[in-house]
């Protein structure tokens, strides 16, 4: 290959290279940072509209739950939950967030069942109501979205109202956006739990409970 040629070729490489560490340069500053204000409210492990089991007051620990109903470390989970809400009852609030895994097939229909019974102030009865009997209609191949409407039913909801809310797009979009949340969040498995915003790494059963102390004694 002639000299002449062999530098062309290279100066073609080298150009190629700088262009390409240009768009990356350019794309990076362009990403919008939590700090800045466009407008664009960051993601947050607690939203205004997120439902509250426990709420322990302006100066209690806070603790998020990023959760799927179908999720069988999960169901695991929902008594050790519900023994820490009761033992830290009035030092923790403690927040739920729906976060339906792909892999589940009634995951998004549960949630859109507690979604449609918070909207008449039901959202726990339902909450329970779903781990409770998990094993009953968890790792069906097909959705049962009949098996949550008797859940409503049994729970003395408004079944009219209830399928309104379960037919209605704006329900299945709440349940969304605390699943967008969540990926931004790193959120990538359930249960995940955020504890005044930093999130816990799960190893041991008490990991959770240690964080909460650690944050209660803070």
């Amino acid at each position: 290959m002639k000299t002449s040629v062999k530098a062309t070729l290279i100066t073609i490489a080298v150009v190629i290279v700088l262009l390409i560490a240009a768009i990356v340069i350019a794309l990076s500053q362009r990403a919008p940072s939590p700090s800045t204000d466009d407008g664009v409210t960051p993601p947050q492990p607690l939203r205004t509209d997120s439902h509250v089991l426990d709420d322990g007051g302006a100066d209690a620990v806070t603790v998020v739950e990023f959760l799927d109903f179908e999720c069988e470390a999960c169901g695991a989970f929902y008594p050790v939950v519900e023994e820490l809400r009761d033992k830290y009852a009035g030092d923790i609030t403690y927040v739920v967030r729906y976060f339906p895994l792909p892999g589940h097939i009634n995951s998004t229909q549960a949630a859109i069942a507690a979604e449609a019974a918070a909207q008449q102030d039901r959202f726990e009865d339902m909450y329970h109501r779903l781990f409770e009997t998990q094993a009953q209609w968890g790792e069906n191949t097909e959705e049962t979205p009949e098996v949550f409407r008797a859940f409503a039913e049994d729970l003395g909801l408004d079944l009219a109202a209830y399928d309104a809310a379960v037919a209605d797009p704006a329900t299945a979009e709440r349940v969304q956006a605390d699943k967008i949340d969540g990926e931004e969040l790193q959120v990538n498995s359930t249960p995940t739990f955020f504890v005044d915003g930093e999130q816990v790494v799960l190893q041991d059963w008490d990991d959770l409970e240690q964080a909460i102390e650690n944050a209660i004694s803070g």
